[in-house]
C-alpha cells in the first residue's frame, strides 16, 4: 500500500508523462513503450486511519470483543487507531457518550434508545451484541416457575436498564407486581449480587447474567439456575406481540458515523470476526477474557456457550431491536427514554 507521500510522487510523475505525451499529440504508448500503470481514482484510495474510541461493559459485551482487542494490542490491525476501555456499570458509559468522549459503546439494549432520545438523535445502533443472558439463580430449591417467586426478595443489578425491565416484564406477564408480590434489592454491580447470593446463610434468589452465573456457582456449588428469563420471555409472547429478548447493543455517535462511515464499517467487520472467534474457539477466547480481567479464564470457558454473544447488524438488527424496544415502551415509555427511536436510529438498515 502506498503511503500518502509516495502516492503524491507517483501521481505527479504520471501527470508529467501525460503532459509530455500530449505535447507529442497523443497519449497512446508507442510500440516500444509499456502502457503506464493506471492510477486509481481518488475516491478509491484507502480511507485515512482515524481514532476510534470504544467502551464495553464487563460481561458478555466485552467478552465478544476480546479477539478484536487482542489484535489491536498485538499491532495486527492498523486500518484505524482503535482504543478500548472496559467498565463495570452502564452509569459509567452514559456520560462518556453524552460528552462525546467515546465513539462506539456496547451498552444495555434499552440504554441505546435512552441515549438516542437524551442526545436528540445523537447516537445510532450498529449491532445487537448479546441476546438473552439473564437467569434467576437460587441458593435452595424452591423456585421452579415464575409463580414461585411470589413473596421472595431478588438480588439484582442493572436498575434502569435491560435487567430491570426484562425482569419486570416477565413478572407482570405472570401476574406478579414488583414491590407487592416480589421485592427487588438492587445492587450497583453484578459482582455484588454474586457475593450476596454465594455468602447467604439461608435460601436466597438473585437475577444474574452470564458469566456471573458461573462465577457464583464457582463460589458456591449449591447455587442452581432456577429460571432462564429468555425462555420465560418467549413463553409469554402472544398473538402479534412477538419479540426477542435482547440484552446488549453497540451504538455509535451519529456525528462520528457521518464523518467516518468507513471506520464504522471496519469496526463492525472486526467485531463480527471477534464474535465468531469467541463462539468457535472457546478455550482460546476464555484465556483472552481472563487476560483482560473480565472474568477468570476457567469461568469464561464454562460461561461462553451460555452467553448468547452475537453480532447482528443491518435489517435483522433493526427488526429484532425495534420489536424489543416496542415491548419495553408499552410497559414503560421511560424504559426507552420516552419514545421508541425512528428509522434513523438503525445504522445500515
Amino acid at each position: 500500500m502506498l503511503d500518502r507521500r509516495k502516492f503524491l510522487t507517483v501521481a505527479g510523475a504520471g501527470a508529467a508523462s501525460l503532459a509530455l505525451a500530449a505535447c507529442n499529440g497523443s497519449t497512446e504508448p508507442t510500440d516500444d513503450e509499456e502502457p503506464a500503470d493506471e492510477q486509481p481514482a481518488a475516491d478509491e484510495q484507502p480511507a485515512e486511519p482515524v481514532a476510534v474510541r470504544a467502551v464495553a461493559l464487563k460481561g458478555p459485551t466485552a467478552m465478544g470483543l476480546v479477539r478484536f482487542m487482542s489484535e489491536v494490542d498485538n499491532g495486527n490491525l492498523a486500518d484505524n487507531d482503535y482504543s478500548f476501555d472496559i467498565v463495570a456499570s452502564p452509569d459509567e458509559v452514559t456520560p462518556l457518550v453524552a460528552k462525546g468522549e467515546v465513539d462506539i459503546a456496547a451498552v444495555p439494549a434499552n440504554l441505546a434508545s435512552v441515549l438516542y432520545n437524551k442526545t436528540e438523535k445523537g447516537v445510532r445502533a450498529i449491532a445487537i451484541n448479546t441476546l438473552g443472558v439473564l437467569y434467576i439463580c437460587e441458593l435452595g430449591d424452591t423456585v421452579h416457575s415464575v409463580a414461585d417467586l411470589k413473596g421472595k426478595t431478588i438480588y439484582a443489578s442493572g436498575k434502569g436498564s435491560t435487567p430491570e425491565y426484562g425482569l419486570q416484564y416477565v413478572l407482570e406477564k405472570n401476574g406478579l407486581v414488583v414491590g407487592t408480590d416480589v421485592q427487588i434489592e438492587w445492587k450497583s454491580e453484578h459482582a455484588e449480587c454474586v457475593q450476596a447470593l454465594a455468602m447467604s446463610s439461608g435460601p436466597a434468589v438473585a437475577m444474574l447474567p452470564q458469566p456471573f452465573v458461573t462465577t457464583a456457582q464457582a463460589q458456591n456449588d449449591q447455587i442452581r439456575v432456577a429460571l432462564d428469563l429468555t425462555e420465560e420471555w418467549d413463553a409469554v409472547q402472544t398473538g402479534d406481540e412477538q419479540s426477542t429478548m435482547i440484552t446488549g447493543a453497540a451504538i455509535v455517535r451519529a456525528a462520528f458515523a457521518d464523518e467516518n462511515p468507513a471506520a464504522v464499517d471496519a469496526f463492525l467487520e472486526h467485531y463480527a470476526e471477534s464474535v465468531d472467534f469467541v463462539n468457535e474457539s472457546v478455550e482460546e477466547a476464555a484465556e483472552l477474557v481472563g487476560s483482560y480481567d473480565i472474568v477468570a479464564a476457567q469461568v469464561a470457558q464454562k460461561a461462553i456457550p451460555e452467553c448468547n454473544i452475537v453480532c447482528i447488524t443491518g435489517d435483522e438488527m433493526a427488526e429484532k431491536l425495534s420489536g424489543y424496544l416496542d415491548v419495553l415502551a408499552e410497559q414503560n415509555p421511560q424504559a426507552v427514554g420516552g419514545a421508541v427511536p425512528g428509522d434513523d436510529f438503525y445504522y445500515g438498515a
